[in-house]
C-alpha cells in the first residue's frame, strides 16, 4: 500500500514555516486551542477567501494571522468585525480552559491580523476554493478545471500546474478522477516551491473532493 504523506511536511523549516508557532509543557492544551480557533474562523469566514490562518503566542499574548483575498470584509466598518470575531474567540478560549479544568490567572491578550493577498490565483488554497464554489453553483467539471489551469497559467511566477477533481463527476454513479496539468511539476523535488491545497464541493450528488498543485521554482536556503 501507499504511504501517502503531505507535501508540506517535507518542506517545513526548509521552504515553509509552521503554521503554529509557540512552546508550551502542555502542547495539548495549545493545541486544542488552535483547531477550535481555525475550525471556528474556517466556518465564519467561508465566503471571503481565506488562504491559511496563522497563530504566534507568547507568554500573555496570541495573535491569529488571517491571509485573506477580501480583507475590508473581515475588518468592517470601523474594525467592528474584528471586534465581534475577537468575542467569539475569547469564549472558544474560555470554553476550552473550563473543559480542561484550567483556571487563568491572567487573561490573555488577543490580537487579530488580517494580510491582504493581493493575488488569488498563486494560491493552490484560494484556486480550490473557487474550483469548489464553482462545482457547488453545478458548472460543469470540465469547464471548471479548464478556467481555473488558464486563469493560473497566466501567471508568470507559476511554472507550472496542476488540477485534480474527484468524486461523482457529473452526477455519474461510479466515482472516478479527471486531472489537468500544464508547465512542470517535480513533486520528487524537496527544493521544488510546491503550492499544494486540497478542497471540497458539497453538491447535490454527493461530495468532490479537489486538489491543486502550484510550481514557483526551485528554492534555495
Amino acid at each position: 500500500m501507499a504511504h501517502k504523506v503531505h507535501p508540506k511536511i517535507y518542506r517545513t523549516r526548509k521552504l515553509e514555516d509552521w503554521s503554529s508557532r509557540w512552546y508550551h509543557k502542555n502542547p495539548g492544551l495549545f493545541l486544542e486551542e488552535d483547531f477550535k480557533m481555525r475550525s471556528f474562523l474556517e466556518q465564519k469566514l467561508k465566503k471571503v477567501g481565506i488562504e491559511k490562518i496563522e497563530i504566534e503566542r507568547s507568554l500573555n499574548k496570541i495573535i491569529i494571522i488571517i491571509f485573506s483575498s477580501r480583507p475590508g470584509i473581515i475588518v468592517g466598518r470601523g474594525g467592528e468585525g474584528i471586534e465581534i470575531i475577537k468575542k467569539d474567540i475569547n469564549k472558544i478560549l474560555y470554553k476550552v480552559a473550563t473543559d480542561n479544568k484550567i483556571k487563568e490567572k491572567d487573561k490573555r491578550e488577543l490580537k487579530i491580523e488580517v494580510r491582504e493577498v493581493k493575488n488569488p490565483w498563486t494560491s493552490a488554497s484560494l484556486t480550490a476554493q473557487w474550483m469548489a464554489l464553482q462545482l457547488e453553483k453545478r458548472v460543469g467539471f470540465r469547464r471548471v478545471l479548464k478556467q481555473a489551469l488558464s486563469k493560473v497559467c497566466v501567471n508568470k511566477e507559476i511554472q507550472g500546474a496542476r488540477v485534480e477533481a474527484s468524486g461523482r463527476l457529473d452526477g455519474k454513479e461510479m466515482c472516478r478522477r479527471e486531472w489537468l496539468q500544464k508547465g512542470k511539476m517535480p513533486r520528487q523535488n524537496l527544493r521544488a516551491n510546491i503550492d499544494y491545497a486540497q478542497a471540497i464541493a458539497k453538491t447535490t450528488y454527493g461530495v468532490i473532493g479537489i486538489k491543486v498543485w502550484l510550481y514557483k521554482g526551485e528554492k534555495f536556503e
